[in-house]
């Protein structure tokens, strides 16, 4: 069982930045595919970027490809998600999740733990 608790939503302005966080408790963090989604009012859950548990590997949705930057430090059984150059767009509840197949599926389906999310607001 993995718990996820998401962190660092919040309110911008166009243009900037947020560093959204997910801290994971339970076992064996490094053994998932971490992967970070979000969710618009009246609209479905979308892929927005993974990491694989090693060595790394990154994939992103090509909507936000170039301006977010996922990340994980295993030793903090944390993954970051970097969001620069943020759109009004971009507003949605931010969750991330947990999957326990190596492969950087874009599939919600695919992933077993989510946490609960958190707001991000960004203004024109």
């Amino acid at each position: 069982q993995v718990q996820l608790v998401e962190s660092g939503g919040g309110l911008v302005q166009a243009g900037g930045s947020l560093r959204l966080a997910c801290t994971a408790s339970g076992r064996a963090f490094n053994r998932y595919t971490m992967g970070w989604f979000r969710q618009a009012p009246g609209k479905e859950r979308n892929f927005l970027a993974a990491i694989v548990r090693t060595p790394y590997n990154t994939r992103y949705a090509d909507s936000v490809k170039g301006r977010f930057t996922i990340s994980r430090d295993n030793a903090k059984n944390t993954v970051y998600l970097q969001m620069n150059s943020l759109k009004p767009e971009d507003t949605a509840v931010y969750y991330c999740a947990a999957s326990a197949i190596a492969t950087m599926t874009p599939s919600s389906s695919t992933y077993d733990y989510w946490g609960q999310g958190t707001q991000v607001t960004v203004s024109s």
